[in-house]
């Protein structure tokens, strides 16, 4: 889900016009957070995505976590059926074959919440303004 910010280099270019007025009552306001916090967890998974192959992999391990993140985001690709994705697909199971699995990775809760408080206070901050932008907008001049 990609909620329209405003910003247009996070929603296709529309413009700040088109978007949905967030002022209009306290769920939809407290849901118009929810979906800003997910853009900005998203765009820094991404940020991440991005960086993978500027990082050398210096194990079996790492090239196996480096196939399993490129498989496991071809859920974006079109078709992921189309070359290449099955014969990387095909690689990364002959590379667990050999080595072995990549251990279950859990992380600590409190990383992952403080990552989600973060995310949520960055989306009020930007919710904040953009309804305070309407009502100033929208205000009667005299």
């Amino acid at each position: 889900m990609m909620a329209n910010t405003g910003i247009p280099v996070l929603t296709s270019g529309e413009s700040l016009s088109s978007r949905i007025p967030v002022a209009a009552s306290e769920a939809s306001a407290e849901y118009a957070v929810a979906r800003e916090a997910e853009v900005f967890a998203m765009t820094e998974a991404l940020k991440f995505q991005d960086a993978v192959p500027s990082v050398a992999a210096l194990s079996l391990a790492g090239i196996i976590a480096k196939l399993d993140m490129i498989v496991g985001a071809d859920r974006d690709i079109g078709d992921p059926t189309d070359f290449p994705w099955p014969h990387i697909a095909s690689v990364l199971l002959d590379l667990k074959a050999l080595a072995g699995d990549l251990p279950a990775y859990r992380p600590d809760r409190t990383i992952t919440r403080a990552d989600v408080a973060r995310h949520w206070s960055q989306a009020i901050k930007l919710v904040t303004a953009l309804s305070d932008e309407d009502s100033q907008r929208n205000a009667p001049v005299f």
